[in-house]
């Protein structure tokens, strides 16, 4: 057998291009670029979340209002520098939300629109005892929005970010705010 060199070439190729792949525990903290991450969108969704309901003006305007609130999650506008899926950050926090058994969650008015599309096409191709009613909804007590900044301090190979998320609860009829929270996590970066 002639020993063929691209043959050798080629083994070692595949070889050293081989991937590995390895699962991890979700709730294990990893941070490999010091950028936001899964692990930040838990902590501070759940550390709001737990602020907001624990605290005295949310169960004194839920004592007030004589029932469990209903809380929309509204627009949580990325203002930081980087890309942030603030869908999947709202998601933690209606999770967390949902979990508590403290509020009542509304639906989003994506999620809104496509139920009453469904409910309305209801009307005209499903069995009649089987049909959604119209005016049924349950109409939100008050919403929940805010904002995520950042800053960024460099000098040489090091970095330092501060990331600051800002929330509001806001009454629906009196616009009156209800409770407003705030977390930071703030982040040292070496290269």
């Amino acid at each position: 057998m002639k020993f063929n060199i691209n043959y050798l070439f080629l083994l070692i190729l595949v070889v050293g291009c081989a991937r590995s792949v390895t699962r991890l525990d979700p709730a294990k903290p990893m941070d490999l670029s010091g950028r936001w991450n899964d692990t930040d969108s838990r902590e501070v969704a759940n550390a709001m979340i737990a602020d907001l309901l624990g605290s005295e003006k949310f169960k004194d305007y839920a004592k007030q209002l004589g029932k469990k609130p209903a809380i929309i999650v509204g627009v949580v506008s990325n203002k930081t520098t980087e890309h942030i899926d603030a869908e999947n950050y709202i998601k933690k926090m209606e999770l967390a939300i949902y979990n508590s058994g403290v509020a009542d969650l509304v639906e989003s008015d994506e999620f809104r629109d496509k139920l009453r599309l469904e409910r309305s096409q209801q009307q005209d191709f499903a069995e009649p005892a089987t049909v959604a009613k119209w005016g049924k909804e349950v109409g939100a007590n008050v919403m929940l929005f805010g904002e995520m900044t950042s800053e960024v301090d460099t000098y040489q190979k090091k970095r330092t970010v501060n990331y600051v998320t800002t929330l509001f609860l806001t009454d629906m009829e009196t616009n009156k705010r209800v409770w407003y929270g705030q977390k930071e996590i703030k982040k040292y970066v070496k290269n």
